[in-house]
């Protein structure tokens, strides 16, 4: 029988390996432990994953590069970085290559049990089948199920936090969303996340669109919309 969630560890420390191993098999996850950004690659491509905990400074490849070369080959699974780390420099370029979450250390195992939950659960929901999984406005098509965007009929290569950002935009074109609204949708209330971290965010997000970028406008005082034609 399949546990209720199969975590990967990318930490090279094996004092927190165990007790992460500990703290998650109590919740009835497993977990696949990996001491280098390479092996852990090697880990995910060889084992389905439903979560990666990824710590930052591991001996060869470093965690921002493994993050990179996860999301190219492990998209869908969401990925906590655990790291002593915590400058907001730091922050900012871990969620610009795609992590779903940030957690600095000495963080309690309680918190990042539940920092899982949350990322286990929004992933549950984004593929639910009643909600609507495509969207299109302008030049701009999504659809969440096959984690594809297309600006103009051509292909657009979005890191996660990216598309969480547009398809949170695409899904109330018009609508405006405070910095604090965009952070809760798509991270969860209470997520660590500066006003700063979602403008750079944004503005990586509009130059991937090209032109199509401008129809996310900033309103001034409040935060930003999805630019409709009607």
């Amino acid at each position: 029988m399949r546990p209720k969630a199969v975590i990967l560890v990318i930490e090279d420390d094996p004092e927190i390996q165990e007790l992460l191993s500990f703290a998650l098999s109590k919740e009835g996850w497993k977990t696949i432990p990996a001491r280098t950004g390479e092996q852990g690659l090697e880990r995910a491509q060889r084992e389905p994953c439903d979560c990666i905990l990824l710590d930052i400074m591991l001996p060869g490849m470093d965690g921002l590069k493994t993050l990179k070369k996860l999301r190219e080959s492990c998209r869908t699974a969401p990925v906590i970085i655990t790291t002593a780390k915590g400058e907001e420099a730091d922050i900012v370029a871990g969620l610009e290559l795609g992590a779903d979450d940030y957690v600095v250390k000495p963080y309690s195992p309680r918190v990042l049990v539940a920092r899982i939950r949350a990322a286990l659960r929004r992933q549950e929901e984004g593929g639910g089948t009643e909600k609507p999984t495509c969207w299109e406005e302008g030049a701009l098509r999504l659809d969440a199920a096959r984690h594809e965007a297309f600006c103009g009929g051509k292909r657009v290569d979005l890191l996660a936090t990216e598309f969480a950002l547009l398809q949170h935009f695409l899904s109330c074109p018009g609508r405006v969303f405070s910095r604090g609204q965009i952070i809760q949708a798509i991270r969860g209330p209470g997520y660590p996340v500066t006003d700063r971290a979602v403008d750079v965010q944004i503005l990586g997000l509009r130059k991937k669109l090209g032109e199509a970028g401008g129809m996310i406008e900033t309103v001034r005082g409040v935060g930003y919309r999805l630019r409709t034609d009607e």
